[in-house]
């Protein structure tokens, strides 16, 4: 939502016209440049893949913003492709088990490559991300920038009764650990619980809390957990509010969050702006993310993940350090930033084509919304695309 909420007010110049899936039962924005236009189909789907001019009204439009990874086919205009990772390019097994791996990876390689090769310019949401592009494709360096994601104001310390636990089924006189993220190989998910079955052996009062935005195969997680004689220990929450979420962030004793990649990492940035520490893997976007504010680990070492946690749990001065650390690293995650970076490259675009240089100049982006969290507005829950 940083584009629509902030972008039409920074350039009263541009018309932007807004792509949205019918589950949008609302106006995203109210500012006379700004238009909303409907279109029934996924923004990852194949109709928006392959067909897009014919189902969608791009009449008139100067420039496209694709902010999903994918380039549709068939656009007659200049196209912006936000890529926010390589994955199903380069290890879709870490995006997807069994047959959705194998139907999805076609499809997502193919929207990529496309994006790659044809758009005007490619943006990306980490420097991480960035270099992961042009290592793959040297070309493709002089049309690469990054718009680094930011963190919404909403996200923010705030003094939480631990009372409140209750409603989730936990025990507020207990501390707990927090994971966030879908349930997919890349989040690391059951390196979480081989690593928090090791913390367990030595700390009886602490918890586990899986939040996990999609998916519904916790089921696996729970064997797994009940294996290593820890299953009491372990709360997985399919999909909670946002204000909730800012409640588990408030109270936890860290997030957990090893994942093996990440465009960004959008967990890493909520937790630190509610002053939650983090440990988090020491590679891709989320050294990049944490700037020096998280504890870095190997996310293939269990025994190194169970020492951190360890060593934060253990030691109130450290949590308090790493809190503050945090907060001050989340001060600079601005969706602000992120919208001024994309307007700038939006005029980039529209320089290459001087003809279409005008007060009537039309910028054509997708919106969807996340089914799980198509209740709340929230950056991460409703992408534009």
């Amino acid at each position: 939502m940083a584009l629509v909420d902030y972008i039409p007010t920074m350039a009263p110049d541009l018309r932007f016209r807004l792509l949205v899936s019918p589950n949008v039962s609302f106006q995203l924005s109210h500012l006379e440049n700004v238009e909303q236009v409907e279109v029934s189909a996924a923004a990852n789907g194949p109709a928006t893949m392959w067909g897009l001019p014919m189902i969608a009204d791009l009449k008139g439009v100067d420039l496209f913003h694709a902010t999903f990874n994918i380039m549709p086919a068939g656009l007659g205009m200049p196209c912006i492709t936000t890529i926010h990772d390589l994955m199903w390019l380069e290890q879709p097994e870490w995006c997807a088990t069994g047959w959705r791996r194998y139907l999805r990876q076609p499809f997502f390689a193919h929207g990529i490559k496309r994006a790659l090769n044809q758009s005007t310019i490619i943006a990306t949401v980490s420097e991480a991300t960035k270099n992961a592009v042009v290592l793959g494709r040297p070309d493709a360096a002089p049309r690469t920038f990054v718009t680094l994601s930011g963190v919404s104001d909403e996200f923010k310390r705030s003094a939480c009764e631990r009372g409140k636990l209750s409603a989730f089924g936990l025990n507020p006189e207990r501390r707990f650990v927090l994971t966030v993220g879908q349930f997919a190989p890349y989040k690391n998910h059951l390196q979480v619980i081989r690593s928090f079955a090791q913390v367990c052996a030595t700390r009886k009062d602490v918890d586990l809390v899986l939040v996990q935005r999609q998916g519904s195969e916790s089921a696996a997680l729970r064997r797994f957990a009940e294996r290593l004689g820890i299953g009491g220990r372990i709360l997985i929450l399919p999909a909670v509010s946002r204000a909730d979420l800012i409640t588990l962030y408030s109270l936890a004793e860290l997030l957990l969050h090893p994942s093996l990649c990440e465009g960004f990492g959008n967990p890493l940035a909520e937790a630190m702006a509610c002053g939650c520490p983090v440990v988090t893997s020491d590679r891709s976007a989320m050294v990049e993310v944490t700037a020096g504010a998280a504890m870095l680990i190997n996310p293939n070492d269990a025994e190194a993940i169970a020492r951190a946690v360890g060593v934060i749990i253990d030691d109130q001065v450290i949590r308090s350090t790493m809190r503050e650390s945090g907060l001050l690293r989340a001060k600079q995650l601005k969706w602000s930033e992120f919208a001024r970076a994309n307007l700038a490259l939006y005029r980039r675009a529209l320089r290459g084509e001087p003809s279409r240089v005008n007060n009537s100049a039309t910028i054509a982006l997708s919106a969807r919304i996340n089914r799980i969290f198509n209740q709340i507005r929230a950056p991460f829950r409703r992408m534009i695309s």
